[in-house]
């Protein structure tokens, strides 16, 4: 069988959507396990090993049987296993919204045009900043949506001048800004914000609000 008939799962539930322009509508979580960058502030490292080598015909029906309309893509990073691309399609095909969150470093130009992509660009704080694949945004369209996470001053004057270097208004209104979780208030990111008139979207992770924060599977 081909690479991309499997994918190794670490956990598919439904919840809702925590975080993005989708955040509190019901979701279906696909959890891909596996990443290649190493975030200082990463929440969700369980995912980075183990998981189970299930098909994506499994995969498919597994994530359509929640019966929500929208399913997402994570991980770790998704875009790391090839069968992620088919899946995305098949998903669009039946009908669902999909969006995939992807953490900036992997490749997006495959990605079938339906698909929402959700593409962070690391922040100094992140320790992964070097990994950014600037290239990306050349695949970023008004449908999708950048996030930058962080972590302090410094991350948040880098998001600034990132903003207005790269343009990123005129290739999505859909500029994402959240805070790690503990680390950096989001009472003083929305004063900063609100000081510059900067044009992105402050966002909360709202399942650490609703659940307790290191809690899986929301």
């Amino acid at each position: 069988m081909a690479k991309d008939d499997f994918l190794v799962i670490h956990e598919i539930y439904a919840s809702i959507q925590g975080e993005s322009t989708f955040a509190g509508l019901p979701c279906t979580f696909v959890r891909t396990t596996g990443c290649n960058l190493r975030c200082t502030w990463c929440d969700t490292t369980q995912a980075f090993y183990g998981g189970t080598r299930t098909s994506r015909a499994e995969v498919l029906a597994r994530a359509l049987a929640t019966g929500t309309k929208l399913v997402e893509l994570t991980g770790g990073e998704p875009l790391l296993q090839p069968g992620t691309l088919p899946l995305m399609r098949e998903l669009a095909d039946a009908g669902r919204t999909v969006l995939i969150e992807t953490s900036g470093e992997a490749d997006v130009s495959d990605v079938d045009v339906r698909v929402h992509k959700i593409m962070d660009l690391k922040a100094p704080g992140s320790g992964e900043s070097h990994r950014n694949r600037w290239s990306n945004l050349n695949h970023i369209t008004e449908r999708d949506e950048i996030k930058f996470v962080l972590a302090s001053r410094e991350d948040f004057e880098w998001m600034r001048a990132v903003i207005r270097e790269r343009e990123l208004t005129a290739r999505t209104p859909k500029l994402l800004a959240s805070t790690v979780f503990g680390k950096l208030a989001a009472r003083q990111l929305v004063e900063w914000v609100v000081a510059d008139a900067l044009p992105v979207r402050v966002q909360l992770q709202m399942h650490k609000y609703i659940w307790a924060p290191e809690q899986q599977g929301v």
